[in-house]
């Protein structure tokens, strides 16, 4: 896989922990804003913004060996991912390869690739989802 962006962002704040409830609303919280922060200061204005369909694989590295669910730290990953100006939204991506990887101390680390998919991608794989 030949990824158009590779890039390193430090370790999201789980999804337990993005999404504060303020009375009726529900709001990104303030760890959540600033984890969104570096990942603009790190991302925007560095790549091309990603059309179509899109490829992720990501490698999650956490701070400790504390024990973690992988789908609570890509919502906000993902989120930071539009919110940086890689995509117009994070419904574009239609393949996601991740895994979680032995501890980075003391911060941890998630490394991301990203690849505009075409056609002969969706061909050439087992099923072809049609939407």
């Amino acid at each position: 896989m030949g990824a158009d962006v590779k890039f390193e962002l430090p370790w999201p704040p789980s999804v337990n922990r993005y999404y504060r409830n303020v009375g009726p609303r529900v709001l990104i919280s303030r760890e959540g804003r600033r984890f969104r922060r570096m990942c603009v200061s790190r991302l925007a204005g560095q790549f091309r913004k990603l059309a179509g369909k899109v490829r992720l694989v990501g490698e999650f590295y956490p701070p400790d060996s504390r024990r973690r669910d992988l789908d609570n730290v890509l919502k906000c990953t993902l989120d930071s991912l539009v919110h940086a100006g890689l995509m117009e939204d994070d419904s574009q991506i239609k393949h996601i390869d991740v895994r979680m990887c032995d501890p980075v101390p003391p911060e941890g680390l998630v490394y991301i690739e990203l690849e505009e998919m075409n056609e002969t991608d969706e061909k050439n794989g087992k099923r072809i989802c049609l939407n």
